[in-house]
């Protein structure tokens, strides 16, 4: 095992004494090239180019000596020291940090970060990158060959960002570059990389305005990921339509609500697909468990009304004008979905997508059994509830006199379909 690892973090700035005290004592120095490259590396000593730092890591354990890894930045944030002390490679290491590539993307920007959603996107994980900027108004993402600036502008689509791309920061080379969404596939981007994509119209804070307008600045928030607005306005879920927008005589009870949210369980990097949104209420609060959320509906009106209540709330939502399934076609691949109308067919269109879990209703038993059917003909396992929830006046009318509460209001009795994914 090395006697001594150090973990030097490099942001472009001259070495600390203690960087420059740990290189000059090393017999083994790993790097990216252009750590390689700085001339205090001991001419001596071993090189080793990063590029599997867990093969590295197994060189250096097996290392008689002292060893040094420099890494850009702040190494500790999803960089190379947690592959160094994984228990299989038994290292003690020594970080000496530098500001991390992210803090100084925002500095570059003139921006806070404290706000900020920060992800890692390799070519396995780009589309639940993708969802996180879909879903939040301001994400840092630390690309990497094959994920990233163009890629990630691609598969956003016509959802419309503000792009800062911050290529070799503190280099020789550096550059930052902002583009609108639209512009950033057309140029061929230097790796490594770090990309902020900034926008969506709600907490984005000072800094590049998007497309469509960036949001006032906010006066500065108490929990680092959320913007200054957290938590949010109303306090509670599955909330009563009203509290969408909703007509009285429109949106799904809220119990049969919570019980689809819960089936489909929307987590952050995931897309939902909420067909036949109406009101907005079950988008929302998918999009509150920080999902990206695209809510489809026929109604022109409706889909008003969700981006309304998107607002209210403070979320990010994508709507779309449109009847399933046709509408479908054009819409990027769906982690879960909740089809809230359309039928048999909106949930076999949607289940020919391969979504990891679908949720449906249904007012009687022979639409509840079609849908069943298309689920099952797709290959998904499916459970089918009868749900009755009854509302209650506990007080009664004003008048009525002592005894006379608990009246009931409205009953709503609903079949409900749940159908998740084989394998």
């Amino acid at each position: 095992m090395a006697d001594r690892v150090t973990v030097i973090g490099w942001d472009g700035s001259p070495l600390t004494e203690a960087a420059l005290g740990a290189l000059g004592a090393a017999s083994l120095v790993a790097g990216a090239a252009h750590h390689l490259s700085l001339p205090e590396v001991p001419p001596g000593a071993e090189r080793i180019r990063l590029g599997s730092v867990g093969l590295a890591a197994r060189r250096i354990a097996r290392h008689r000596g002292t060893a040094v890894v420099i890494a850009d930045g702040d190494p500790g944030f999803f960089g190379v020291v947690r592959t160094l002390r994984a228990p299989e490679h038994g290292l003690e290491v020594e970080v000496l940090p530098a500001v991390s590539s992210v803090a100084a993307a925002f500095a570059r920007a003139g921006m806070p970060w404290d706000d900020a959603q920060v992800v890692v996107a390799h070519e396995r994980n780009l589309r639940r990158a993708v969802n996180v900027c879909r879903a939040h108004p301001k994400v840092a993402v630390l690309t990497s060959p094959g994920a990233g600036p163009a890629e990630l502008a691609l598969l956003l689509r016509d959802v419309h960002r503000t792009f800062v791309i911050c290529e070799e920061l503190g280099g020789a080379h550096e550059r930052v570059t902002v583009l609108t969404s639209d512009k950033v596939a057309e140029h061929v981007w230097r790796d490594p990389n770090v990309t902020l994509v900034i926008g969506g119209g709600i907490g984005a804070g000072a800094g590049p305005t998007t497309a469509g307008g960036a949001a006032a600045p906010a006066a500065g928030g108490w929990l680092a990921g959320h913007d200054a607005g957290y938590p949010p306005p109303v306090r509670g879920w599955s909330l009563a339509p009203a509290e969408y927008g909703a007509a009285p005589d429109e949106g799904e009870a809220p119990q049969l609500r919570a019980v689809q949210l819960a089936r489909l369980g929307p987590r952050q990097g995931d897309l939902v697909w909420d067909i036949g949104a109406g009101s907005g209420a079950a988008a929302v609060e998918a999009a509150r468990f920080g999902a990206a959320v695209i809510a489809v509906d026929r109604d022109p009106g409706a889909c008003a009304r969700a981006s309304a209540a998107a607002r209210r709330f403070g979320v990010l939502l994508q709507t779309v004008h449109g009847t399933a399934p046709g509408v479908l076609n054009d819409l990027p691949e769906p982690d879960v979905v909740r089809v809230g109308g359309g039928g048999a067919a909106a949930v076999a269109g949607c289940a020919a997508r391969r979504p990891e879990r679908i949720v449906a209703h249904a007012r009687t038993r022979d639409g509840a059994e079609e849908i069943v059917r298309a689920l099952t003909d797709a290959g998904y396992a499916v459970e089918c509830s009868l749900l009755q929830s009854v509302d209650l006046d506990p007080q009664g009318p004003a008048d009525a006199g002592a005894g006379a509460g608990w009246r009931e209001r409205e009953r709503t009795v609903v079949f409900l379909i749940a159908g998740s994914r084989a394998g």
